[in-house]
């Protein structure tokens, strides 16, 4: 421990001195240019019907002016003061409406001349679905009928959009309740240029509030005015016709629901005092039940401000929570209460327990579940069977119950006890159905049957798979596995009635598309969609996971890809890129088991390295960087030892194919990838170069725990030390290339994280070059800011990688 403080603070004060230079945005090569501009293929919306077919196009990226608009971070949201909806919102901007089995689609009409389409919502029969459009000047609801393929606006652009459940359906299918904003909404307050009137203050009276480092948090007076006014509306009941009536006055809604039966509507409204610790959703909140008619039915819950849980992944608050619509009934709700105080330190045989309370929510809830860990969800089937799922972070571990709620005093059956990590072992997911509430519940048979869906990893590959599950023995009885030759089968839904299978079909150089099968009377598949590739410059490309083993025997592995038109006989040594991201696991069996597939199709999405194949570089994409700590042992205890073990098998593995010149490989990851990097190229010499995006490299300014470390600082300090690139930036000896976006909002990866590391590395004469992305978030989206990063990531590699020792 000694040192640890002193060099600390030795390197922050490192100045900021490094010398800026002016460039305007860049675009990559001709090759990686064409990849980034190929168009996107829509996205699908099927209806349950299976008779119509919804398209929504986009542009894959926004422009860096769409960044630049007017942006307040408030609470934890990113919202635009000025069109009130989050400033980061992804917008589409063309629907086609097509019938299934129609050769083409229909354009919808009434659409606006610039669409800004978003928050898309089926109506309850499935024949309309509302949406808010975004203008200059605000958002507006329109409604799509599927029939005529016609859009019409039924408000004004006065929709508040800023915080969720923007619109909400009747049950009729003729009115929805919208957010919008309030008459006596107050000008805001400009916090750059108002004067303040006092200085700001934060007391604690001495409990411990162990909170992780959230950005875009309230700061001041001005900002708690700001967010609440931006976060009130009031609620509106709308007309297919744009007639509305007040359905609520102004409050700060979050969540509204209606129940199955649309005859209530739950809401949770904010309460003061705001937080400057926390974001919105664990600020104080009030949950109330109304009539449909806006009559207040019951005050069900005030919950305080949640800034001083116990530590721990599975803490929790205490009281009640989770509170949802029982989706099998009409109008009963059921929440969750903790059994152990909400402290995962106190040893409990359960957990939590699941009470239900039914409409007028009178009196005490009705107890009908325990679950030994902390409860997840339920899947409602009907007035005797439910299937309930619970988490246990600390070991991995997931249970599934199947179990009476009519009858609580009957025991629950446990039908699955396992390792969630353990993807070999996953069951699969039970199969759902809209009820005649348009609710989700289990697709259940007389006879009692409900049914599963799985990806169907295994040693031997991946095949998905439908099972029958009789609810009564617990037999299983398999229905399907895909077993398509060169190709990747992603089952989606499956109908029993119908037996109608929806899935989506693709290969290494073939597009998804979506096709309907049947598997009892085994009819020919019927294609839906007919996207085709649009990255024919790397269609071809040789593809293939590879399998290898670390020193200690652990499997591993990766998706490799050859350069374009790479001779595989004369094996030319070529340069490597290796991309990859740590996880952290609790056992050796799940951290070796592999969840990659050849025939998933190659998608170069913004922040992948496949690009490179185009310039005569090697992939190995997804490399498994498993961290593992069995028992009491943690697997931050050992990380950088087993980073270095993981890569170097990574390297001898494709170096013994005889593809690569070992001397000219790179390095790189994104977020706790690029703390990967970083810690790789300080204590290891594998890498020519590394390239690190948007990361954390000191551990210290995260001291109430990181990504997987639930321990803060002060009890493992050396960890924190061991773990952070920052305290070792004197073994930086490789190029390393630091890009962060300057409106990062990742917990944690603060954008001075790169420029301390950057300042420290300069201060002791390390090569290192720093990319701030103006406006840009943790992930990044304006097209002049991906085409800059892929053009210095291309400079840097091929100067300090490729050209290397030629």
């Amino acid at each position: 421990m000694k040192n640890y403080l002193w060099v600390f603070w030795a390197l922050l004060s490192i100045g900021f001195v490094h010398a800026q230079e002016k460039l305007t945005y860049q675009k990559p090569s001709e090759e990686i240019l064409e990849l980034v501009n190929a168009p996107l293929a829509p996205s699908v919306l099927i209806n349950d019907e299976g008779n119509y077919m919804v398209l929504l196009y986009r542009d894959y990226y926004k422009t860096i002016a769409e960044l630049s608009e007017t942006e307040l971070r408030l609470a934890g949201l990113r919202i635009n003061p000025k069109t009130n909806i989050g400033s980061r919102t992804n917008y589409y901007n063309n629907v086609i409406v097509k019938k299934i089995g129609d050769n083409e689609g229909t354009q919808v009409k009434g659409l606006p001349e610039k669409p800004r389409l978003a928050n898309f919502n089926w109506s309850p029969d499935q024949s309309k679905i509302a949406f808010t459009n975004t203008t200059t000047e605000g958002v507006e609801v329109m409604v799509l009928d599927l029939k005529s393929a016609t859009a019409t606006a039924i408000t004004e652009t006065n929709v508040n959009a800023n915080m969720r459940d923007i619109i909400n359906w009747f049950k009729d299918g003729e009115s929805v309740l919208v957010k919008m904003l309030p008459e006596d909404r107050k000008p805001l307050i400009n916090t750059d240029e108002a004067v303040p009137d006092g200085p700001t203050i934060s007391t604690n009276d001495g409990k411990k509030a162990q909170n992780r480092t959230y950005q875009d948090l309230l700061k001041n007076p001005n900002d708690e005015f700001n967010f609440e006014q931006l976060a009130r509306s009031e609620l509106y009941k709308v007309q297919m016709d744009g007639s509305k009536t007040k359905w609520k006055d102004a409050d700060l809604y979050t969540s509204i629901s209606f129940s199955p039966d649309g005859e209530h509507v739950m809401t949770v409204t904010l309460d003061k005092p705001f937080s400057y610790l926390v974001p919105y959703y664990r600020f104080p909140n009030t949950t109330t039940v109304y009539k449909k008619d806006g009559t207040k039915v019951k005050t069900l819950l005030q919950v305080p401000l949640i800034e001083d849980l116990p530590q721990g992944f599975m803490a929790t608050r205490t009281g009640m929570r989770d509170i949802s619509w029982r989706n099998d009934k009409p109008a009963t709700l059921t929440y969750v209460e903790a059994l152990d105080g909400g402290d995962p330190e106190n040893e409990v045989p359960y957990r939590d327990e699941v009470f239900e309370i039914e409409a007028p929510f009178d009196g005490e809830g009705k107890s009908i579940l325990k679950t030994k860990n902390r409860f997840s969800y339920i899947q409602w089937g009907n007035d005797n069977v439910a299937i309930a799922h619970d988490r246990w972070w600390n070991n991995r571990n997931t249970k599934t119950y199947l179990f009476n709620p009519s009858n609580p005093d009957a025991e629950a059956k446990i039908i699955e006890d396992r390792n969630y990590q353990d993807v070999y072992s996953n069951p699969g997911s039970f199969v759902t159905k809209r009820n005649e509430n348009g609710a989700w519940v289990l697709s259940l048979d007389k006879n009692n049957n409900a049914y599963l869906i799985g990806d169907g990893y295994t040693e031997e590959g991946q095949f998905p798979f439908v099972e029958k599950m009789d609810l009564n023995s617990l037999k299983k009885t398999r229905l399907y596995t895909s077993k398509l030759e060169g190709k990747l089968e992603n089952l989606i839904e499956y109908d029993p009635e119908k037996d109608q299978l929806l899935v989506r079909i693709e290969s290494a150089n073939e597009y998804p598309n979506y096709y309907y099968k049947s598997l009892i009377k085994r009819r020919g598949p019927i294609q839906l969609t007919d996207f085709d590739n649009p990255y024919k410059s790397i269609q071809n490309v040789h593809k293939e996971v590879i399998t290898y083993k670390r020193d200690d025997g652990l499997e591993l592995s990766g998706t490799l890809y050859l350069p374009v038109g790479y001779d595989m006989e004369k094996k030319e040594k070529m340069p490597m890129i290796l991309w990859a991201y740590p996880r952290e696991y609790k056992d050796k069996n799940s951290a070796s088991q592999n969840t990659s597939n050849p025939n998933e199709f190659t998608y170069p999405y913004w922040g992948s390295p496949i690009y490179w194949v185009t310039k005569g570089y090697v992939v190995l994409d997804g490399a498994a960087f498993p961290i593992i700590g069995e028992g009491d042992e943690q697997p931050n205890d050992t990380f950088r030892s087993q980073l270095v073990a993981n890569a170097k098998a990574a390297i001898d593995a494709v170096d013994e194919l005889g593809y690569i010149d070992r001397d000219r490989i790179a390095v790189g990851g994104h977020s706790y990838g690029a703390f990967m990097v970083a810690n790789l190229l300080s204590h290891s010499d594998l890498f020519a170069a590394g390239i690190a995006r948007s990361g954390a490299y000191n551990r210290t300014l995260t001291p109430f725990g990181f990504q997987s470390e639930e321990r803060n600082y002060w009890e493992a300090p050396e960890v924190y030390y061991t773990m952070s690139p920052f305290m070792h930036a004197d073994k930086m000896k490789t190029p390393l290339l630091l890009i962060h976006g300057q409106a990062d909002n990742n917990s944690g990866t603060y954008p001075m994280q790169s420029e301390r590391y950057f300042n420290a590395l300069k201060g002791l004469g390390a090569t290192v070059r720093l990319v701030m992305l103006p406006k840009e978030s943790h992930g990044y989206r304006g097209k002049e800011s991906i085409l800059h990063m892929l053009w210095e990531q291309d400079q840097w590699l091929e100067k300090y990688v490729k050209q290397k020792n030629n």
